[in-house]
């Protein structure tokens, strides 16, 4: 397992996986690219009515202790949507998702209408008229213009109020091992459970539970499309994955935030939502296999999709394995491909650990 994880067929699929728009209610056309790439590792694929996308490998049906273990990630980005159309063709929005008004001005956004994508660009006063004041950013500051000059054009457009905008920033490679791209958050998630599936499948592991690698919607507005699949499923185990802080750069307390440095591996959370004994499978299963990791603390809830999975159906054993990541929630999102390698090899790893004598009771 110390081989590279990362072939060219993968790049190939990061990069029409994470270019595509998945804003969060709207998530279909990339569930598509991922069950796309997942098929022909997994022997059956299921849809829930939200959205949520999740590939079955059967295993031997379950004969110990574990007899259901998921492995999931979330596919649904942040993004914004039409609020409101002023009489003079500007376009005012809300949050769909944690989307970030201050990074707003001066980009560029596609609107989602049933005339397909329409360009435009959240508008910004220039310099020379502020008067050397800075202008305070809110979201009812923010407007979009498609460069009409009336409300009744943009409705001509196909713009309407609850249409959804993202950002068409793409993917691309930063000193040979950094990839960028909005919604890594956690669409890199998705890539690496899809690669946990392609390495059991290329190796011909066989396992004595049933996986379901569970692609989630709706995470980035309250965890529902995990709140959802986990009582359909009914799993033993959970193991999750999303990405955390990079601390190290700059304007990040560390003594609030933790410390938590990109390349130095996946990051092991300790959390009232994180059982116990599964986190330390966990980490002995890193020392062993020689896989560096960091430690990250969570007084309360995770605010991922770990905390739907344990707190669902009496209780789920659950857990949560981090990708550490540089500017989340903005267009430039960054992380390092030694540590989604890492995040690869642990759950692979971990999942075979699994046995029939497995047993997480707390006690």
């Amino acid at each position: 397992m110390g081989k590279p994880i990362i072939n060219d067929k993968t790049m190939s699929f990061i990069e029409s996986y994470l270019n595509n728009p998945s804003p969060v209610g709207y998530e279909a056309s990339s569930q598509r690219i991922w069950m796309d790439y997942l098929e022909p590792f997994v022997d059956t694929f299921d849809t829930d009515i939200y959205g949520t996308a999740v590939g079955f490998i059967k295993g031997n049906n379950g004969s110990g202790i574990v007899k259901k273990v998921v492995i999931e990630a979330h596919a649904d980005e942040i993004s914004w949507s039409v609020n409101h159309i002023s009489d003079e063709g500007l376009i005012y929005v809300i949050r769909n998702g944690g989307s970030d008004h201050q990074i707003a001005p001066s980009k560029r956004v596609k609107i989602h209408t049933k005339n397909g994508l329409i360009d435009g660009v959240f508008g910004w006063p220039a310099i020379h008229t502020r008067k050397g004041k800075d202008v305070e950013i809110k979201v009812d500051t923010n407007f979009i213009d498609v460069g009409c000059i009336s409300k009744d054009e943009v409705i001509a457009l196909g713009v309407h109020v609850g249409c959804v905008i993202t950002y068409p920033d793409e993917f691309m490679v930063l000193n040979g091992n950094k990839f960028v791209c909005r919604a890594i958050d956690n669409r890199m998630g998705g890539v690496i459970i899809a690669e946990v599936a392609r390495l059991l499948k290329e190796n011909g592991d066989e396992l004595p539970f049933e996986l379901y690698i569970v692609n989630s919607v709706q995470e980035e507005i309250g965890l529902r499309g995990a709140q959802m699949i986990t009582e359909t499923i009914k799993p033993d185990v959970a193991i999750i994955t999303d990405v955390c802080h990079d601390t190290t750069t700059p304007m990040i307390n560390q003594k609030i935030e933790g410390t938590i440095k990109m390349g130095s591996g996946p990051v092991i959370t300790y959390a009232p939502a994180v059982q116990n004994n599964l986190r330390e499978m966990i980490i002995g299963i890193a020392e062993q296999e020689a896989i560096p990791f960091q430690r990250l603390v969570s007084s309360s809830q995770t605010g991922t999709d770990t905390d739907a999975f344990a707190y669902s159906n009496g209780g789920v054993a659950s857990a949560l394995i981090s990708l550490p990541l540089r500017y989340m929630h903005t267009t430039v999102e960054m992380v390092h491909k030694d540590d989604v390698e890492n995040v690869i090899r642990l759950i692979y790893e971990t999942i075979l650990s699994i046995n029939d004598e497995t047993n997480f009771t707390y006690f």
